[in-house]
């Protein structure tokens, strides 16, 4: 089992909930989509399943183990399991793209191989092969700041790419992409995903995406799971409660529901 949540509440800084007696397990090559409102809870029930922070409350173990019961290296090491991708990756500006690429073997590496890699690239080739799966090979020695935002969403999916992780944590991948780069970037992952049995939950706005993508779809609002189904259970109902008053509505902006006949499928 890659994840076990039982009862697992986490706090703001403020002491507000973030998330609220969540339940949850995730098998060890299960895809995942997380979907609901913003602010419902997404980004920190990913942070939490990377072990970036502790639970306030409750149960909470990844790859069989309790996290946070572990001593620092041990917890540093089940660390170089997971693959954190935030929705704007924190690649430095200044950088080579190759070089932030390769950043995604940090967690393997000794600090002199970080270091000299910061020098001369120790595995260029791995980086062009990575970028070349979401057609950025081209900007294999640029410079991060030249690059639009899109193009340092799918660096940073590059960059998942060459890490050894057993479970990928993706949050918000597509927000700066066009519709077929969003295709290309979910199929690329899943593929990845399914070819290493590497457990994937990604979080997603884009609800007709993850209905026609995902075969498990986990809704959250409020910090709480709203429901937890396989996509042929989700219906029109549970989409619309999900979304309700939150401002898609009244922006005209409520997402394609798994009755549409527009719902994408991915291969």
């Amino acid at each position: 089992m890659s994840f076990v949540l039982r009862g697992v509440g986490v706090r703001h800084a403020d002491q507000s909930h973030a998330l609220h007696a969540v339940d949850l397990l995730i098998a060890q090559g299960e895809q995942v989509a997380l979907i609901g409102p913003s602010g419902a809870g997404k980004t920190t029930l990913l942070h939490t399943l990377a072990c970036a922070h502790p639970p306030t409350a409750g149960e909470f173990s990844a790859f069989d183990v309790q996290p946070w019961k572990l001593k620092h290296a041990a917890r540093h090491a089940l660390r170089a399991r997971l693959f954190l991708a935030p929705q704007t990756p924190p690649l430095p500006p200044r950088q080579r793209v190759v070089t932030a690429v390769l950043a995604g073997r940090l967690p393997q590496w000794s600090l002199w191989q970080a270091l000299a890699s910061l020098i001369k690239p120790g595995d260029p080739d791995a980086a062009h092969e990575a970028l070349a799966r979401f057609n950025l090979q081209d900007k294999l020695y640029a410079r991060v700041d030249r690059l639009s935002g899109g193009e340092r969403q799918r660096c940073g999916m590059a960059r998942l790419l060459v890490s050894r992780a057993d479970a990928f944590l993706v949050d918000e991948p597509l927000s700066a992409l066009d519709p077929a780069l969003s295709r290309q970037t979910l199929d690329t992952l899943q593929q990845e995903a399914t070819a290493r049995n590497a457990t994937l939950v990604c979080s997603l706005h884009q609800v007709e995406l993850a209905l026609g993508c995902f075969p498990r779809i986990v809704g959250l609002r409020d910090g709480r799971i709203a429901f937890d189904a396989a996509r042929a259970e989700v219906t029109e109902e549970m989409i619309a409660a999900l979304y309700r008053n939150a401002g898609r509505e009244a922006q005209g902006e409520l997402p394609v529901t798994a009755a549409s006949p527009v719902a994408p499928r991915c291969a």
